[in-house]
């Protein structure tokens, strides 16, 4: 086996030995930077994860031998495991795939590496940005550092951020605004994961503003939905007629998740079984 045939497969279809042949690429040295880079990615799908799996990955994130980019990417893919834990815990061992003293150790290297600023700044960056998904107290100052600096890449990260981590409400409205389309979008998704209803009325302007981007359109369609159901319904009839199949489909979910938000029932503004009927 090898990693084509993880990259051309649904995790869930994975074989059973995929996190083996995922360690094996992350620590044999002979194997190529591009195919770690691959392992590295691929290992942070929940399907392949386990306590060596993330020790390996961690211990990656703090080797300075290693490149930034394979560091970083090591790191983004703690995130999903990390926030998993963190929201179903430990009570029932099926539940997550590492322990919890696994979890803990991960938390305290990243944070570790996180504070050495001799650490690149690209792997501080996605460290932060994977730490947040399993909330600690340390997150809220770094988030407030990083967004008040000058640099535009950790702005960008700060905004990522608070998508997790609450009490920056007037920051993410503050970056609705931002002529920076990046960093709009992800000011978007934390105005949604937040249900930020002060971010109504910018939502509405980016849905309405033929200038917004479609992936920011797309990244709106879906927030509409959950800062404010009701009025998102009238909204969003719009899009269902779009040329767009993309941005058709993202209505259609959007405007099934306001009606679930708001307790309608399917067949109510011409939806039936969750589809729309033109």
């Amino acid at each position: 086996m090898d990693l084509n045939i993880l990259l051309n497969t649904d995790p869930w279809d994975w074989p059973e030995d995929a996190s083996e042949l995922l360690l094996e690429t992350l620590v044999e040295k002979p194997a190529s930077e591009a195919d770690r880079l691959i392992a590295a990615d691929l290992a942070g799908n929940i399907t392949a994860m386990n306590d060596e799996l993330a020790n390996v990955l961690v211990a990656i994130v703090g080797t300075g031998d290693e490149s930034d980019e394979l560091r970083a990417k090591a790191a983004l893919s703690l995130g999903p495991v990390l926030e998993l834990a963190d929201q179903d815990g430990f009570e029932d061992i099926e539940d997550v795939p590492i322990t919890e003293p696994t979890f803990h150790h991960v938390q305290d290297l990243l944070h570790k590496q996180y504070l050495d600023e001799s650490t690149p700044k690209e792997v501080r960056r996605r460290i932060l940005e994977s730490a947040v998904r399993a909330p600690q107290d340390w997150h809220t100052g770094a988030i407030s550092r990083a967004y008040s600096g000058a640099d535009r890449d950790w702005k960008m990260t700060a905004v990522f951020a608070m998508s997790y981590i609450r009490g920056f409400e007037d920051q993410i409205l503050e970056a609705l605004n931002s002529a920076d389309p990046e960093i709009c979008y992800q000011a978007v998704t934390a105005a949604a994961n937040g249900e930020l209803d002060a971010a109504w009325p910018r939502i509405v302007a980016l849905l309405h503003d033929p200038s917004t981007s479609k992936l920011l359109l797309l990244a709106t369609i879906e927030a509409a939905a959950n800062i404010c159901p009701q009025e998102a319904q009238e909204i969003l009839v719009d899009f269902v007629v779009s040329r767009d199949e993309d941005i058709v489909e993202a209505a259609h979910e959007a405007i099934a998740t306001a009606q679930a938000l708001t307790g309608e029932a399917d067949a109510e503004e011409g939806m039936v079984d969750g589809e729309w009927i033109n």
